[in-house]
């Protein structure tokens, strides 16, 4: 073979590996391969879109496997210290009425004024009483020869649950005021101890004391021992209190003095059934549980995927009003581009957050749904969101509008419709995408924002926000760090990888950008 001959073979060779013809060739010089390729390259870029699945797989396929639900409730046993009864020192004289009315407040004070003046009948509301004293600590009060009521140091206590009559709780409070070691009343007698037990046939029917033991609950009866044992601790000034009853039951107590009330509250340890409220992290709570006794793990997977889908939602309304106002303005100019592009300016001007706010605090008067009131969350902040897209997408097509291909298109008849939305708009997609895709990071701390503030999206859905919210002092923000921290994580990675996938998109439509 001669060597002109190889040289051709050689020629023809590369001409035929090199040629615009071939398919590998076309294939590589695809725009949308050559974007792919200088975004893969970008190794920031590809960070961020690697935390973008990680952060959707743990969002929508994680809250899938987790075997409990986003609003599921956790209950532990716990002893808590409940308000049992109040213990308070008389020190002043306490009326006791033989019926409702019979001796008024009134009366008491005119008594007062009658005792200063030694006079022995006073008038109030128009009736007279006299008053006789027994002692130092008893006064008694009559109306027309008849008894009325009484004043006294000492409170007369029954040692059963019936209620004592007026005239026999009169006659032990004069007993024991007199000193006198028995009496007579209703044709039985009743014998009077030097505690101030009064007993009759043997049994004990009650007792005087200056110590005032009220239960918390009306329908408990609390026995004279535990009284008496109870005023013993807290004379002693102890500050806890065992009580043995008959049966051999034992009850722990609490004692507290409060000097504004000058009276003693009386705690009891009571087993209770309660929310499993920021429980630490463990085996069956990887995170922990928040202070509704909900899975932190659960709620956070939710969360993001509220979050995610508020974003994707909220940036594909700004869209789609941007898209159509910013193509029609760009594209018919004149008086329609000037009403469009000052409908823009009133919407910058509108003050977004504080406006927001009031809508979130009437949605809030008026109990409006969650679910609701997170359709209407995302209509907002996509309604007043559209004003930036607009104007990008309006000075693209300004710029595309006069090149030849749009001339061609006019030229041969095509609808002005079709100009816009399949010549134009294509054109504009790649700056688009990098648009959406740097708002999707501002519009979920937007929304994580007014979350936090307990504006945005409420329980019992969750949101990476809302999840923050529980942070609601120095307490829980110093000792639950896993009821904030993670949360604080997610929203932090997801806002940084969209920012990451958005420059890496920018550079890879422009790669100029680089040089």
């Amino acid at each position: 073979m001669s060597e002109e001959k190889q040289n051709n073979e050689f020629n023809e060779a590369q001409e035929e590996q090199y040629s615009l013809n071939d398919d590998r060739r076309v294939k590589t010089l695809s725009p949308g391969a050559m974007v792919a390729k200088r975004f893969f390259r970008n190794r920031v870029a590809v960070t961020g879109l690697i935390i973008l699945i990680f952060m959707f797989v743990f969002s929508f396929v994680g809250g899938w496997l987790m075997p409990y639900s986003e609003a599921q409730l956790f209950y532990r046993d716990d002893y808590q210290n409940k308000l049992f009864a109040s213990v308070t020192k008389n020190e002043e004289l306490r009326i006791s009425e033989k019926e409702s009315g019979s001796f008024p407040s009134l009366a008491l004070a005119q008594f007062f004024m009658a005792m200063m003046k030694n006079e022995p009948t006073f008038t109030a509301s128009g009736v007279e009483y006299t008053y006789e004293a027994v002692g130092e600590d008893l006064y008694s009060f009559y109306s027309d020869g008849k008894l009325v009521g009484c004043a006294s140091y000492d409170i007369v206590s029954s040692s059963t649950a019936e209620k004592l009559p007026f005239e026999l709780e009169h006659e032990i409070l004069k007993a024991v005021a007199s000193g006198e070691d028995n009496f007579s009343w209703n044709g039985a007698t009743y014998l009077v101890d030097d505690d101030g037990g009064v007993t009759s046939n043997g049994q004990e029917v009650a007792y005087a004391s200056r110590y005032i033991v009220q239960p918390l609950m009306s329908d408990i009866f609390l026995s004279r021992q535990f009284k008496e044992e109870l005023i013993e601790e807290i004379n002693n000034g102890a500050k806890e209190f065992t009580f043995t009853d008959p049966e051999g039951q034992a009850a722990e107590y609490s004692i507290e003095y409060k000097p504004a009330t000058k009276s003693w509250s009386v705690n009891q340890s009571v087993e209770t059934h309660v929310f499993d409220a920021y429980s630490k992290p463990s085996k069956a709570h990887l995170l922990g549980t928040d202070r509704n006794g909900m899975d932190m793990l659960t709620r956070l997977m939710y969360g993001g995927r509220v979050s995610l889908y508020i974003g994707f939602i909220v940036v594909a309304i700004e869209t789609i009003i941007g898209v159509i106002l910013g193509g029609i303005s760009g594209y018919f100019g004149k008086w329609i581009d000037n009403l469009i592009m000052r409908i823009v300016d009133i919407f910058y001007c509108i003050p977004s957050t504080p406006l927001i706010i009031i809508l979130g605090a009437a949605m809030d008067a008026m109990h409006v749904d969650p679910q609701i009131r997170m359709i209407y969350l995302m209509l907002i902040l996509g309604f007043l969101g559209w004003p930036g897209i607009a104007r990008m997408v309006r000075g693209q097509i300004l710029s595309l509008r006069e090149q030849e291909f749009m001339l061609a298109t006019e030229a041969t008849g095509v609808r002005v419709s079709r100009r816009i939305f399949k010549h134009l708009i294509p054109n504009v997609i790649p700056q688009l995408i990098v648009t959406m895709t740097m708002s999707l990071g501002s519009t979920i701390l937007i929304e994580a924002t007014l979350s936090f503030l307990g504006l945005g999206v409420k329980f019992p859905f969750a949101s990476w926000g809302n999840i923050i919210n529980d942070v609601n002092d120095t307490y829980v923000l110093t000792n639950y760090w896993f009821i904030w921290i993670p949360a604080g994580f997610c929203l932090l990675l997801t806002v940084l990888a969209f920012n990451l996938v958005g420059d890496g998109l920018r550079d890879a439509f422009d790669p100029k950008m680089k040089r």
